[in-house]
C-alpha cells in the first residue's frame, strides 16, 4: 500500500468468525449521532440528568453500568427504537438509575464477555408497570440498533473499548445486559431469542 491509497475490501464471506467489519467512534469523540433516525445523541457529556436523552451506555462492573429504558413511561416493545441509557454512575450525561430500583444486581466477567443480571423495580426508570419486557441490540430489523444509534462501552477488556455486538433485556421487574468480544462475540451475544428472555439467553450467573 502505498502512501493516499484507500483501504479496498475485495471480498467477504459469511463463515469466518474473525472477520468484522464494523464502524467506531472514541469514547472520548463521540458525534451527536451516530445512526439516521436517531432521537437521542451520543456525545452526552459529563451532566448527568434525568431527562438526558443520552444513547451512550457503559458496561463495567456490579456498581457500574447503564440499562436501555424508555424516555417516558411505556413498553419496551413500542419504545425500544428511542431508549435512552439509564446508568448507576453519573457522570456521563446519562439518566441515573434511581435508589430502589434495583435490588439483587450479579455481575460476571468471562474471556468473551462481561454480563450483568438482576432485579428490581424498573418502573423506577419509566418501564411500564406489567410489562414483559423485550429486547434490545445493536442491529435491530434495519441494521441501526435498538436504540437506533445505541452505542456500548466498557473498561473490562481494554479503557474505553467500544462493543459491537451486546443483547440487553429489560422487563418491569429483571433485566440482563451482556456484552461481547473477540471472535465469537456474535455468537455469544446473539439476539435471534428475542422472546425467550433472560433466563434463556444468559443463564450464567443469573440473579434473577
Amino acid at each position: 500500500m502505498t502512501a493516499g491509497n484507500h483501504i479496498q475490501v475485495w471480498t467477504c464471506t459469511n463463515n469466518n468468525a474473525n472477520q468484522v467489519w464494523n464502524t467506531g467512534y472514541y469514547h472520548s469523540s463521540l458525534p451527536s449521532k451516530s445512526e439516521n433516525g436517531q432521537t437521542g445523541t451520543n456525545n452526552c457529556g459529563t451532566t448527568s440528568s434525568q431527562s438526558s436523552m443520552c444513547q451512550t451506555a457503559w458496561l463495567n462492573d456490579v456498581d457500574d453500568f447503564c440499562l436501555w429504558a424508555p424516555p417516558s413511561t411505556g413498553t419496551i416493545g413500542n419504545t425500544e427504537r428511542e431508549e435512552v441509557a439509564w446508568c448507576t454512575k453519573s457522570g456521563r450525561g446519562t439518566r441515573t438509575i434511581p435508589n430502589g430500583a434495583l435490588t439483587g444486581v450479579h455481575f460476571v466477567k468471562t474471556p468473551d464477555y462481561v454480563q450483568v443480571t438482576g432485579v428490581g423495580d424498573l418502573t423506577k426508570i419509566n418501564v411500564q408497570k406489567g410489562d414483559a419486557g423485550g429486547e434490545l441490540d445493536p442491529h435491530g430489523a434495519d441494521g441501526n440498533g435498538n436504540p437506533i444509534g445505541g452505542l456500548v462501552y466498557g473498561n473490562s477488556f481494554g479503557s474505553g473499548l467500544q462493543y459491537h455486538e451486546w443483547t440487553n433485556f429489560v422487563s418491569a421487574s429483571e433485566f440482563c445486559f451482556r456484552a461481547c468480544t473477540g471472535p465469537n462475540a456474535a455468537r455469544n451475544c446473539q439476539h435471534i431469542y428475542d422472546v425467550m428472555g433472560c433466563y434463556w439467553n444468559m443463564q450464567e450467573g443469573c440473579a434473577i
